[in-house]
């Protein structure tokens, strides 16, 4: 991980305040290129489109799917305040992104619901590894920066 990889995670984290802001989950992605510019942004907007698969991640991966080929998206970096879950990972392996970087895991998000039924336990790691292709993951990174969008937000 380097500095560009943390500045985008943190960018990450305003996206996914912005989410916060806007009645939604607080979760936010961005995708860069290979050389670190930032291409798009996404918030999660499962409430407010009334949609459960409006994540940060597959609203991106939408967004990239149309601007972008699958080669010029297997050189882009998917930033992202959380893990993916599951269903995330599965759009990112399809889109053909080539890496995933996250700032809080998934035990740590599920660390902050209490005892919320939403919980699908499996690592974006494991989804991504089962493709037939590569996917680069690295995270969790700077996971108590990462927590401080989902203070009080779980209650």
């Amino acid at each position: 991980m380097n500095e560009h990889d943390l500045k985008h995670l943190r960018a990450a984290m305003q996206i996914a305040q912005r989410a916060r802001d806007h009645g939604n989950h607080p979760f936010g992605s961005l995708l860069a290129d290979e050389h670190g510019e930032i291409l798009l942004e996404a918030e999660n907007s499962v409430v407010t489109d009334s949609d459960s698969t409006a994540h940060a991640e597959t609203n991106l991966v939408r967004l990239a799917s149309r601007k972008f080929s699958a080669e010029a998206l297997s050189k882009c970096t998917l930033y992202s305040s959380t893990e993916p879950c599951p269903m995330c990972a599965g759009a990112i392996f399809w889109s053909g992104i080539g890496r995933v970087v996250y700032a809080l895991s998934e035990q740590g998000l599920y660390s902050l619901t209490n005892d919320s039924p939403d919980k699908l336990l499996l690592s974006c790691r494991d989804v991504l590894a089962r493709g037939g292709r590569p996917t680069e993951v690295l995270g969790p990174a700077i996971e108590d920066e990462a927590k401080k969008v989902h203070e009080a937000f779980w209650g």
